[in-house]
This record gives C-alpha cells, structure tokens and sequence, in this order.
C-alpha cells in the first residue's frame, strides 16, 4: 500500500483532535504546512509539543487549536515573544509544561526507546524543577546521589520536513540536526513532508543522511516550500522580513484573524500559499548553490 498522501489526507486520516502532536524541526524544517493545514481542518484540543515553539504554534494557538502546549524555548526567534501564546498562558485559558531543552530533549530520547523516564544530570534548571512538577529525583543505585528524571514524551503524531525521501519513507536531512529523528522514532504515527520525493537509489547512494528509515514513516507528503517563513537548507532560505512582520501581526486579535482568513483559510494549499507570496519573495529566498564534495562509498 502506498504511502504518498496528500498533505491534506495525511492530516484528515492521522491527526484527530485531542492528539499530542509533535512538530518536528530546529531553526530550519519546521513543517509551517502542515500546523496550516491542521488549521484549515479545523482540529481542536491539541497538545502541542515542540522544543522551540516559533511561530508555527502562535498561529495553530490563534485559530484555536490547542489546549497545552510542551515546549523548551518559546519566542519569535530572533525578534521576541510569541505574543498570541503567551498571552492565552497568563490568561489562563492554556495549559503549559516548560523544560529546558536538555529535558525537552530527554523526554523524547525516553519515548524514543522505549523508557519510562530519562535520568539527567542536575541542571542549572532549578526553578523549572520547582515549579514542573513533571522533573523528579531519583536514587541512582550505583553511587546513591540522586539524579534528576523527566517522563517519556510520546506523540500521538509527529509530523516532520525533510529534504528528500523515497517512497517507502526513507528520509534524509542536512544542514543543523534537530530533533527529528528522536520526535520520530518516539511517535505513534510519523508523517514525513519533503521538498522531494526521489528514486531509492538517490538515498542508497548517500546512506549516512538517511535520519530517518521508512519503516517507521506512516504517510509520506510531496510539499514544495512547506518550511516558509522557515528555511530548508539547500532549497530557499529563512524570511526574517515575515518573523518581524509576525510580530506586528500578533499584537492586535483582528489582524491575527485576518492573516489566518488570507493566508491559511483563503488558500486551498502550500501551492496555492507559495504561489500568492509572489515573485519578489521568490527571488529574496533563493539560495545559491554550495554543494559538498563527493564522498567515496566503495568497497573491494
């Protein structure tokens, strides 16, 4: 059975509302698609978890998706709060657990193989432990000091961008590593979206970019440009001009609503979105070409 979706398939069949859903990607690779298109199928009482929350979860928090979030880091990188998500935090209509990023990160290495809990060393992270009940102490058998543990996060959904896959799911990425592969193997469910959907041997000839295997891939999406405003290396670049644009967006309710009616209710899908972002943003985003040296995989 085939496992190429549509990216709106992919999200009618796998994300259901109340779902933990884990949106994959660090600084580039964030799959801003897909939290549109959860948005445009209108999905409700979400768990959102992310270690860097950016601007993908503002907006899924703006049109009313989720009632938690999970995260390490939350902020407009770069620029400042996450203002929609913040504010519904004080007002108290959101729930919220915060971490550092090496807890956020433990958590997920725990779901990933299989454990209850992660032990860490202690943290700086005091005030974290204090006021997350979620960060434990245990007795380590071996000295008898204690050692800090978090809990095994394991979504419902993790949804992950990469640049290339095969159509079993094999999937590569390069450029900075985040935490795709743990959200990954942690999951429930996996949906990949990728910029490319190439023959096998393509990921054969190269094996080491293969972060994550096809057998753990549930649904796999053909989406050009998903990342923006974010980045994909090697395909077009970050849209700082839009994070700085977000931020005067996110002070006032009715313009959030606007960009939402325009940008993710008034367009059909990423296609359609990139196509209405237009020439100029086009040609600003380009990324001239800097490919690696070629690597000798031969054997007698």
């Amino acid at each position: 059975m085939s496992k190429v979706y549509s990216l709106s398939e992919a999200i009618a069949k796998f994300v259901k509302d109340g779902d933990l859903i884990y949106a994959a990607g660090f600084t580039h690779l964030i799959p801003f698609a897909a939290g549109h298109e959860i948005i445009r199928q209108r999905r409700r009482d979400l768990i959102l978890a992310r270690a860097t929350p950016d601007l993908i979860y503002d907006q899924m928090v703006a049109a009313g998706c989720a009632r938690k979030v999970i995260f390490s880091y939350m902020g407009n990188p770069g620029v400042g709060s996450l203002r929609i998500v913040r504010a519904e935090i004080e007002a108290g209509n959101l729930e919220w657990e915060e971490y550092s990023h090496f807890g956020m990160i433990s958590r997920l290495q725990a779901g990933a193989t299989g454990l209850p809990f992660m032990p860490m060393n202690p943290t700086a992270a005091g005030d974290l432990e204090r006021v997350n009940s979620k960060y434990r102490q245990v007795i380590d058998p071996y000295s008898g000091e204690p050692v800090v543990v978090v809990p095994a996060l394991k979504p419902d959904v993790a949804i992950v961008h990469v640049q290339r896959c095969d159509a079993d799911g094999n999937s590569q990425i390069w450029g900075i590593i985040g935490e795709q592969k743990e959200a990954a193997f942690a999951a429930e469910k996996v949906i990949v979206t990728t910029e490319e959907i190439v023959d096998e041997n393509v990921i054969r000839s190269d094996p080491n970019r293969t972060l994550i295997p096809g057998f753990i891939v549930d649904a796999i999406c053909h989406v050009p440009y998903c990342a923006h405003p974010s980045y994909t290396q090697g395909y077009y670049d970050r849209d700082n001009a839009f994070y700085l644009q977000w931020d005067e967006i996110s002070k006032n309710r009715e313009s959030v609503k606007n960009y939402l009616d325009e940008w993710v209710y008034g367009v059909r899908d990423r296609q359609e979105y990139w196509e209405k972002l237009g020439e100029e943003v086009h040609n600003r985003l380009k990324v001239t070409p800097r490919l690696s040296e070629v690597v000798n995989y031969g054997s007698y």
